[in-house]
């Protein structure tokens, strides 16, 4: 399992990915599921990963390669697309061949061949964005009334960007909320954990910041442990059912 979550704001885009794969309680390993390509005042793209690891990085491979859309037409990648749309349908179309091709044996031993991934970033002269791309190669763009996206084990943490999150958000905020989030999902599920791997793009400056997040980042370390303490102050804060202290 994973968490993978892409937030745009106004000011500018934030991705975050955990790094955990599981296939069992004792089988615990670490892969990249944030992957960025950054060429400074032309491009910075980010896509993570969720679902079937060999799928994802299966249908990445191709897009490294080349996808050819259209017979005919001169294969692309995302370093030469000239639209984030264009750089959607080149992952959407990835992520739909590998599958075909492999989940006939992969079903067959009763293997789940899910994938998802988000797309997000801009290229000079484009508009910011963010993508969702499922397995079947379709996918929706990020609007202004639900400013984020997630894959992945995404229940924990969306009532806390559900509550939390607009389109004027700052960008510091959102990254503070996004993280909470992942905090939120780390106590509920063992599958998603650090470390985290963070893209933020600011609009129209084409220059990424990429960090990693580590389990003894002293920032997460501080926010996880502040919000647990102001769970704990709300909590106690809110009244008691009236019928339990024989009120009417």
């Amino acid at each position: 399992m994973t968490y993978c979550v892409g937030m745009l704001v106004e000011e500018g885009l934030a991705m975050i990915a955990d790094t955990r794969t599981n296939a069992g309680v004792d089988n615990i390993s670490s892969y990249r599921k944030l992957h960025v390509v950054n060429t400074p005042g032309e491009r910075v793209l980010g896509v993570c990963t969720a679902g079937n690891l060999s799928v994802t990085q299966t249908a990445l491979a191709m897009v490294r390669d080349g996808v050819h859309l259209h017979v005919g037409e001169p294969s692309e990648t995302l370093e030469t697309a000239p639209t984030l749309f264009r750089c959607a349908q080149l992952l959407g179309h990835a992520l739909r061949e590998t599958r075909l091709s492999i989940a006939p044996a992969m079903e067959a031993d009763s293997l789940n061949t899910s994938a998802s991934m988000l797309l997000g970033g801009q290229i000079a002269g484009g508009e910011m964005g963010l993508y969702l791309i499922y397995s079947q190669g379709n996918f929706i763009e990020c609007g202004l009334d639900t400013p984020y996206l997630q894959i992945g084990e995404l229940k924990y943490g969306k009532p806390i960007l559900q509550s939390g999150l607009s389109s004027d958000t700052p960008l510091s905020t959102a990254i503070k909320l996004g993280l909470i989030s992942f905090s939120t999902t780390m106590r509920c599920n063992v599958g998603v954990g650090s470390p985290f791997d963070m893209l933020t793009l600011r609009r129209d400056y084409l220059s990424g910041d990429e960090r990693r997040i580590d389990k003894d980042d002293a920032y997460f370390t501080d926010l996880h442990e502040q919000w647990t303490r102001a769970q704990t102050a709300a909590r106690r804060s809110m009244p008691e059912p009236p019928w339990m202290n024989g009120q009417v």
